[in-house]
């Protein structure tokens, strides 16, 4: 026998058996199962489910209803998930008629992203066959997974739903095979797909239907897809041993170096907290010093929504209080049911007389009214325009959505107000509360003011148009862009000092647009509905700024990364809601977080690679809602936790060491909203000075 020739029988007698299959042999192993009893009949998310689902695009909540144990429902606005029995037996039931499948589906998922090599099943009884029930796996977020599915009545499918979307609203779904497989709703089938050795094969009832080849393999989360009501019974997930032992391992790495960020990070440490019983509220605060002691104090708002939804919104009770919880003053009459919103409001806390005492600036029973900060007294009052043109509206003058300040007049200091409502219309007064100028545009959300040819005036960008100080309209591109804007801002954010400013869009399910100041698109990223939008020093080791989205509807949870360009860095799905993303100057030394939220588990502060470097203690902490802001005066970050009933406010474990501190200049606080871009730009100072 020739030397090669042995060389290659040692190979084949070494190399392992193959089953009858082709597959290597496998000793299974119980990764997962459930059978759904945990779960009581009903939905799985009463009562949160009967509310507005734009709860959650700012607001943290553990669950809508019944706590889901291991799994999640990652399409954390829709309620499709039920729980119930069939001939004694229990069952999880997708009951919505889903009419979105192009851009989303119904998800339930459970398992972790290094599950790889695993073989998944479960009973499926499809109730309609007119979409896709079935299973998912390799799932890295709500966007970008595999799935086999029993679909049309007649087909099961092997598909992978795709990050980017080409067409506006059309999901990339894109098909690896299929095979003809008549079915009906009256018997369950089951259903499984084993994922390993580079091949993927799907069965029904124990027979193969599907084999495709996969060298690169892939792994991820698993779980369950339907766009029409399905039930599924005893989902059931297996590996083999030696997968296991690597499952276990990455698993091991990860948490070990997870362990070591945070250990070389900050520790939250409890600072003040109060109470705000009987006058608390959501994610509708303000921060400014209304006393004037050159403290900082909050401005909480309580609301009542009228007419539908979130568009008819009126400020029911204000409540000024002091960091040390002493309430100031009150209006209104305070109630608890009037805690949470899904809205802007509009009030802002600001000097607007140039006196140095800041007032409260608010839209409040049709006036435009600026209170005295101190005591909440009205010191001067407009009634708000007529809207008795406009069909949509069921009231003769504007009611207010949001406002923020501009310098439109050239005084040198922003306090011209701009009041928009919902989605049409904007209006700008004097701070003497007298109409300069208004506008019609697709307005987006919340505006954002900049001087842009340095005349000592304000342009402003409104949704997707520009204008200029003395209302002109220089641009729009309405044309173009479908949905409105979620986020907007401009500004050069790149590490060249020259660079023209860009603007900047989340878009909704537009995505992120980056344009240059005459409005031409420079990029267009579909990356799912793109709500909140950060500007912050996430990554320090690149050049300039990167872009931080986090989507919501359709696909809630995604996070994206991106260089000032619009390329796309890193994206995952560290949490299955929305979140205001709020950069965090935690260290001092140029290195910003994102906070996520408050909660132990879910929340913390995530770093440019999208790992959750912070974590909070587990003490009892309120994590409804969140505010950053510096309160202790050393340049970095406080962390303010809070829902309707108290305030917990959190600093550093440890004082700051070296010369020089990171001070980020960030967007006015007399600017807020629940939808404006949060901007971090570039700062340093001596350590232990003031800025």
């Amino acid at each position: 026998m020739t030397k090669p020739a042995l060389v290659l029988l040692v190979a084949a007698l070494s190399a392992p058996a193959l089953d009858a299959r082709g597959s290597p042999p496998c000793t299974p192993v119980e990764l997962f199962r459930d059978d759904f009893s945990r779960f009581p009949p009903g939905w799985l998310s009463t009562p949160v489910g009967q509310l507005n689902g734009a709860i959650q695009e700012y607001h943290y909540l553990p669950h809508r209803g019944v706590p889901p144990g291991p799994w999640a429902n990652t399409i954390i606005h829709l309620d499709p998930w039920v729980a119930g029995d069939e001939d004694g037996r229990p069952y999880l039931e997708q009951h919505l008629v889903y009419d979105l499948p192009r851009q989303s589906n119904p998800l339930f998922i459970t398992g972790d992203v290094e599950w790889g090599e695993v073989t998944v099943e479960a009973l499926l009884r499809p109730l309609s066959g007119a979409e896709k029930a079935g299973i998912v796996f390799r799932y890295r977020t709500n966007r970008d997974f595999l799935f086999v599915a029993l679909t049309d009545s007649r087909t099961v499918r092997l598909a992978e739903r795709r990050l980017v979307e080409t067409t506006f609203r059309v999901a990339e779904e894109h098909e690896r095979a299929s095979a003809p497989f008549p079915y009906d709703s009256k018997r369950y089938y089951r259903l499984r797909v084993e994922d390993r050795g580079g091949r993927i094969r799907g069965f029904v009832d124990d027979v193969q239907v599907l084999d495709v080849a996969d060298p690169e393999g892939g792994r991820g989360k698993v779980g369950l897809v339907a766009n029409v009501p399905a039930r599924f019974q005893d989902f059931r997930v297996t590996t083999c041993a030696d997968a296991r032992t690597a499952i276990d391992g990455r698993i091991a790495e990860r948490e070990a170096e997870l362990a070591r960020l945070r250990a070389g990070n900050p520790q939250p440490r409890l600072w003040k907290k109060f109470a705000t019983q009987g006058f608390g509220a959501g994610r509708n605060v303000r921060f400014g010093d209304l006393d004037g002691d050159g403290a900082l104090d909050m401005l909480i708002a309580q609301n009542v929504p009228r007419v539908r939804g979130d568009a008819f919104d009126h400020i029911s009770a204000l409540t000024a209080v002091t960091l040390d919880g002493k309430v100031l003053w009150q209006l209104g009459r305070p109630d608890p049911r009037n805690g949470l919103l899904t809205n802007d409001t509009p009030f802002q806390i600001h000097d607007l007389d140039g006196d140095g005492k800041n007032e409260v600036v608010l839209a409040r029973d049709f006036k435009l009214q600026a209170l005295d900060g101190a005591t909440g007294k009205v010191k001067q009052w407009t009634w708000l325009p007529a809207m008795a043109s406009d069909p949509k509206s069921p009231y003769e003058l504007n009611n207010g959505d949001s406002l923020l300040f501009l310098d439109a007049s050239g005084a040198g200091a922003r306090r011209d107000i701009l009041l928009k409502d919902r989605y049409q219309r904007f209006w700008v007064f004097s701070n003497r509360l007298e109409l300069v100028f208004k506008g019609e545009t697709n307005t987006g959300h919340y505006p954002y003011p900049l001087d842009l040819d340095a005349d000592g005036r304000d342009e402003v960008l409104i949704g997707y148009s520009l204008w200029d100080a003395t209302g002109r309209r220089l641009w729009d591109r309405d044309d173009v862009l479908e949905d409105h804007a979620d986020a907007s801002t401009l500004g050069n954010f790149t590490a060249d000092p020259k660079a023209a400013p860009r603007v900047y869009w989340t878009g909704s399910d537009e995505g992120l647009v980056v344009a240059d100041l005459q409005g031409k698109i420079l990029k267009h990223v579909r990356v799912g509905h793109t709500q909140n939008l950060s500007v912050g020093r996430f990554r320090p080791e690149l050049p300039g700024l990167q872009l931080m989205t986090v989507n919501f509807w359709k696909s809630p949870g995604i996070v994206s990364l991106f260089d000032p360009d619009g390329n796309l860095l890193q994206q995952g799905q560290p949490i299955y809601s929305g979140s205001p993303i709020l950069p965090v100057n935690w260290r001092g030394d140029g290195q910003e977080f994102a906070l996520l939220s408050g909660n132990v588990r879910e929340g913390g502060m995530i770093d440019g690679r999208l790992q959750r470097v912070v974590t909070f203690p587990d003490d009892g902490h309120p994590d409804l809602t969140t505010y950053v802001i510096d309160l202790t005066g050393d340049a970095r970050d406080e962390v303010v936790l809070w829902d309707q009933e108290r305030v917990w406010i959190y600093t550093q474990d440890r004082p700051f060491t070296g010369k020089r501190i990171y001070a980020p200049v960030r967007n006015p606080p007399y600017n807020d909203s629940n939808y404006r871009a949060s901007v971090s730009l570039p700062r340093w100072r001596e350590s232990g000075k003031s800025p």
